[in-house]
C-alpha cells in the first residue's frame, strides 16, 4: 500500500491547478426570480468545509453572508477552533480551518490571488443547462484542466434558487448540472450534496489513473 506521503506526491503530480470552492449568498435569485440574500446555515458552514477539507481544496469561502450574521459565523468558527470545540472535535477544527469569509466574489477572488500569486479562474454552477454556450465544461474537462494548467479555480455554488445571471454572465465557465441518468422532472438537491458530488467527481481518487495502482 503506497504511504500518505506517496500518494500526496502522486497526487500532485496530477494536479497543476488548485481547485477551491465558494458559496454564494449575495446576488442570489429567490423563489421569486428577484434578486436577494440567503441566511448561512450551519450545515452549510460544516458540511462542505468538511467536503473541501477532505478533497484537499485550497479553501472554501462564505461569500456576502448578511453582515447581521457575522457575530454568528464568527461564533462558528471560534467554537471549534478553540477552547472546549477544539479539543471535543479536532476533525472539526481541521475542516474548519479552511473556511474564509469574503463580502463579495471579487473579495474572494483578489484573496486567493494575493495569497498564491497566481491566475484565478471562476466556474459557475447551476441546476439548469445552458445549451450552446460557449463557456461550458464539463466535470472531466474541469479535471483535465486542473491537470493541465498552474493556475487556480473558484467553484461557486448558489445557495436559495441559484446564482443571479449577472454572476453566471461574468463567470469563466459554466459547470455541467448534476442530473440523474432518467430524467423524471426533479433536480433540486441541497447544495451540500450537489457539492460533494461535483468535488468528488472532479477530484475523486476514483478519477485518477494513479489510485488504480495504489495496492
Amino acid at each position: 500500500m503506497l504511504t500518505s506521503e506517496r500518494k500526496k506526491m502522486e497526487k500532485e503530480e496530477f494536479l497543476k491547478g488548485r481547485l477551491y470552492a465558494g458559496l454564494v449568498h449575495y446576488p442570489i435569485k429567490g423563489k421569486d426570480g428577484n434578486i436577494t440574500q440567503t441566511s448561512i446555515t450551519n450545515l452549510d458552514v460544516h458540511d462542505i468545509a468538511r467536503t473541501s477539507r477532505t478533497y484537499d481544496l485550497g479553501g472554501y469561502y462564505l461569500i456576502s453572508p448578511p453582515p447581521c450574521q457575522y457575530e454568528l459565523l464568527n461564533k462558528i468558527l471560534r467554537h471549534w477552533s478553540e477552547g472546549f470545540g477544539a479539543d471535543y472535535n479536532k476533525d472539526r477544527k481541521d475542516a474548519l480551518s479552511i473556511v474564509s469569509i469574503a463580502e463579495s466574489i471579487e473579495a474572494a477572488k483578489e484573496s486567493i490571488k494575493k495569497q498564491t500569486g497566481r491566475d484565478l479562474k471562476v466556474i459557475v454552477t447551476d441546476a439548469h443547462s445552458h445549451p450552446n454556450n460557449p463557456r461550458n465544461i464539463s466535470c472531466n474537462l474541469l479535471k483535465s484542466m486542473l491537470k493541465s494548467y498552474d493556475i487556480n479555480f473558484l467553484l461557486l455554488f448558489g445557495t436559495g434558487w441559484g446564482l443571479s445571471d449577472a454572476v453566471i454572465e461574468r463567470a469563466d465557465f459554466i459547470l455541467e448540472p448534476v442530473r440523474a441518468l432518467v430524467n423524471h422532472n426533479y433536480n433540486h438537491l441541497s447544495v451540500r450534496g450537489a457539492a460533494a458530488i461535483i468535488i468528488d467527481r472532479i477530484i475523486g481518487e476514483s478519477n485518477f489513473e494513479w489510485a488504480r495502482n495504489k495496492h
